[in-house]
């Protein structure tokens, strides 16, 4: 399969989607952050120093979705109609799991907005809990779902999965 964002001559090129037609676009990522159980109680107890590190982290990936295009070159401007972050505590691993889901009526889909929405609030807890945990660890950030558009729904099986079922 060829790769749309380079040209003939192999230059970088934002692809045309001007004659597609407007789709119902959904896309979900998820990835976690691992942290010490202190770091990880000051988070789920509210008492980090800077404050409310899953509310802050919460709206830095709702706006980094919402300005995905100003930070991924070729990635299309795209008019989102839902963008949420919500958080899972696993306090049996002193893991933190991040979901992004982001929607939109479009020519194109909404997975880098997902993606990008969940890695920065991710790097959000990480820079909120630094001064408290040096060894914080976010891993397995990855496409969950994405439905709409031309390939339909594509669902990704987690990369924790076989980890978790070992325990």
């Amino acid at each position: 399969m060829p790769l749309t964002h380079f040209d003939s001559d192999g230059n970088a090129i934002m692809v045309d989607v001007g004659s597609k037609e407007d789709t119902s676009r959904e896309a979900i990522a998820k990835g976690r952050i691992h942290m010490s159980a202190d770091c990880f109680e000051a988070v789920r107890l509210g008492t980090a120093k800077k404050g409310d590190v899953l509310g802050v982290a919460r709206v830095a990936g709702i706006m980094a979705a919402k300005r995905t295009s100003e930070l991924i070159p070729l990635c299309h401007l795209l008019s989102l109609t839902k963008a949420a972050v919500d958080f899972t505590l696993l306090p049996e691993r002193n893991e933190i799991e991040a979901v992004c889901i982001v929607r939109c009526q479009g020519k194109t889909g909404v997975e880098m907005e997902a993606l990008t929405g969940v890695s920065v609030a991710l790097l959000t807890i990480y820079d909120m809990c630094k001064a408290m945990d040096k060894s914080m660890v976010i891993q397995g950030i990855y496409l969950a779902r994405k439905e709409g558009g031309k390939s339909g729904l594509i669902q990704n099986s987690s990369p924790f999965e076989e980890k978790e079922n070992i325990l």
